[in-house]
């Protein structure tokens, strides 16, 4: 247990404004102009409340409301709260796709901290991407920070049946393309999917990164499942606002709790809920930016003995609001605790280990929170693949996928881009059937760029007329967490980095061995290096703004893909007691 910073101390604020100066001075003043006592700087704790707010981020829409309860909380606490925005990266409406935005947002979390007078932060996200994005900033300045979640939306409904948002749309459009789905009912049913505020109520990528933050121990317990619009989500704000004020009083910062322990608790803990292959981004990116050293292999030795016991879409059956009702996170973390697979002592936001916040978590649904005999998935995790074809990997979610697929030989069927597999797809004359492998190449992170969500290729029709719903597909790419089937992304070096994947000639035998954690492609040494040598890469290359930054800089899908100068190095990048005045 580390020990609680002595107190009363100087806080970092009271270098902008603290004492009687012409720097302190104006500081101050400037700030009375919305109407603050006097007393507001006499050493009190100055909480930023980070906010990625948006009307364009539908899964964000709320958050103000939520602002307004932590400002309670820190009040009461004896705190001065200040709101300020952020990029908010909206994954249904932002173009190219919200991972390319992913670390334009850390930097904006990361110096908007930095520059300004703030002793610890209250971080407000729920949409995909804005949970990495904060923590990824709060941990490279390293000041006291909490997170608090929007929540998931309510389940969505229709024609008397549960609908879950991201996974009705995939399922419900290849019924459209099989016929078993009318349009007119296709457009019915939309009305009902997001029926109230907040992120994907299926364990999505939102939902994933809240259950990750809490599993890290960057939340207070039970955050992860409460629903958008239910009350406990505003008393949960509430409280977190009490205890950031407390936190910086203590000294407890990232880097206290972010520790390699934590990482090892929250990649089991995803195996356990069916968590997204999203998430091996996301975590892999946060360890970057805090000196853990975190790997793929970690991912897949880590997950191989976690059983996936949350029955959840897109794996199960349930939504997020069933989630909750059972007994939420601490409920699993509790499961994987006595499975003998957590660190227990490691250390969260409440100050106490991780153990005592889940110890008496009780489950009060067990077809939600299924017993480890009835797992879903006995070997749950993400399982990491490598051969010639993915020399430093690729991910799949085998709670997710099929398991008659899980080993297979194929020929593949190629799409050289994700517009040539939209051309191509639905087309009668496509030489394509279910024993097929799809292979779609350059939609990694410099090819699309921003290694966009369209890894989850829908099937042919000529397919799906035959009653099947499932076949495998490789790319360079994401998919939504709201995505299920035999998927394998993020093949690492991708296509547009020269990577195996761009090689690849329609025809070519395919052979996956998800057992074996093997994936090859059938063709020689020699064959491979005569089409190298003929390569040319077809991607245009992005010049200018942060578009050319972001192709220039990012590393791939195996370590993150975070911006080259952004990993490793944390704490005063510019020095913050540098005073402009």
């Amino acid at each position: 247990m580390k020990k609680k910073a002595e107190w009363p101390r100087k806080l970092r604020s009271q270098d902008w404004f603290g004492g009687t100066g012409k720097n302190a001075i104006m500081h101050r003043s400037w700030m009375k102009n919305q109407g603050l006592p006097a007393d507001t700087f006499d050493g009190r704790p100055i909480i930023g409340i980070c906010n990625t707010w948006s009307e364009l981020t539908p899964c964000n829409a709320h958050l103000r409301d939520l602002a307004e309860r932590v400002k309670r909380g820190v009040y009461e606490a004896g705190g001065f709260p200040v709101e300020f925005p952020v990029f908010s990266c909206g994954e249904s409406t932002l173009r190219p796709t919200a991972m390319m935005f992913r670390n334009l947002a850390a930097m904006d979390v990361e110096e908007a901290i930095r520059g300004n007078p703030v002793d610890g932060v209250v971080l407000l996200g729920g949409c995909d991407k804005t949970t990495p994005s904060l923590l990824m900033g709060a941990a490279s300045v390293d000041i006291p920070v909490i997170l608090v979640s929007g929540g998931p939306m309510l389940n969505g409904k229709w024609r008397g049946k549960d609908v879950g948002s991201g996974t009705a749309v995939w399922q419900f459009s290849e019924m459209v393309k099989s016929g078993e789905m009318t349009l007119e009912e296709f457009m019915d049913a939309e009305q009902g999917m997001a029926r109230s505020a907040g992120s994907c109520m299926t364990m999505g990528t939102a939902s994933t990164m809240a259950s990750m933050a809490e599993a890290l121990g960057m939340t207070l317990p039970g955050n992860a499942a409460i629903p958008a619009v239910d009350a406990r989500r505003r008393v949960i704000s509430q409280l977190s606002g009490r205890r950031i004020v407390d936190m910086v009083k203590e000294d407890l910062k990232p880097s206290d709790i972010l520790t390699r322990q934590a990482f090892e608790n929250a990649i089991r803990v995803n195996g356990a809920v069916g968590g997204s292959t999203n998430a091996v981004l996301h975590l892999l990116a946060l360890a970057g930016r805090v000196g853990v050293d975190l790997t793929l292999d970690d991912w897949d030795r880590l997950g191989r003995d976690v059983p996936t016991i949350v029955n959840l879409q897109p794996s199960g059956k349930y939504l997020m609001e069933e989630f909750y009702y059972a007994g939420g996170l601490p409920v699993v973390i509790r499961a994987v605790g006595e499975m003998g697979l957590l660190h227990k002592d490691a250390i969260t936001v409440t100050g106490d280990t991780l153990w005592n916040g889940v110890k008496d978590a009780v489950n009060y649904n067990d077809d939600v929170i299924v017993p480890r005999d009835k797992a879903l998935t006995k070997s749950g995790g993400i399982a990491v693949l490598r051969g010639n074809l993915a020399p430093k990997g690729c991910v799949l979610k085998p709670s997710a996928a099929s398991p008659h697929l899980m080993q297979h030989k194929g020929r593949a069927v190629v799409f050289e881009s994700i517009e040539d597999y939209h051309a191509r797809i639905n087309r009668d004359d496509l030489d394509i059937d279910e024993t097929c492998i799809m292979v779609l190449k350059y939609c990694g992170p410099k090819g699309y760029p921003g290694m966009a969500e369209v890894g989850n290729m829908g099937l042919p029709p000529k397919v799906l007329k035959k009653g099947i719903t499932d076949m495998i597909r490789i790319s360079d790419a994401r998919m939504s967490g709201t995505a299920y089937g035999t998927v394998i992304l993020h093949t690492a070096p991708e296509a547009a980095d020269g990577g195996p994947l761009a090689l690849v000639q329609n025809g070519d035998m395919i052979e996956v061995d998800v057992p074996a954690r093997s994936i090859r492609l059938d063709v020689s040494d020699e064959e491979l290096e005569r089409r190298r040598a003929a390569w040319v890469n077809p991607v245009q290359p992005v010049v200018g703004g942060y578009g050319g930054l972001y192709v220039k800089t990012v590393m791939q899908a195996d370590t993150g893909a975070d911006l080259d100068f952004l990993v490793g190095a944390r704490g005063d990048r510019i020095p913050m007691d540098r005073d402009s005045h």
